[in-house]
């Protein structure tokens, strides 16, 4: 069921998650590349 597109796809909802839950949101949206 998990593949490898499926499991990244999967990574990156969960940053995404982690980023709203930690207040990052906007990092998310304005790409920075540090």
């Amino acid at each position: 069921f998990l593949d490898r597109k499926g499991f990244g796809a999967a990574l990156k909802a969960l940053s995404l998650a982690k980023s709203l839950f930690t207040g990052n949101s906007k990092s998310f949206f304005v790409p920075t590349n540090k």
